[in-house]
């Protein structure tokens, strides 16, 4: 758990799983609160910024209140043998 002091904890904690199937977009919520007594403001950034569109993509999180960014995966040609090695920074 995320002390308070801190800034901002995320839900999910360490990773994003899309589902199938991955020839249309896949949409899946990335929940940011803030449990301080301060507006914290957040960024998101991707190691693949034309495989995934983030909104909001960057805000101000009031405090102690909670935001659901929206993480979407656009369509590709899936290969099993590819480990997504892809990173996202908050």
């Amino acid at each position: 758990m995320v002390k308070a002091e801190e800034g901002l904890s995320l839900e999910p904690q360490h990773e994003l799983r899309f589902k199938e199937p991955f020839t249309d977009v896949v949409t899946i919520n990335l929940k940011l609160s803030n449990p301080t007594d301060r507006n914290v403001c957040f960024k998101v950034k991707t190691t693949a910024p034309c495989r995934y569109c983030v909104r909001p993509n960057s805000a101000i999180i009031d405090a102690g209140t909670s935001i659901n960014v929206s993480v979407m995966l656009q369509p590709f040609d899936y290969d099993p043998n590819e480990k997504s090695k892809r990173k996202f920074m908050v």
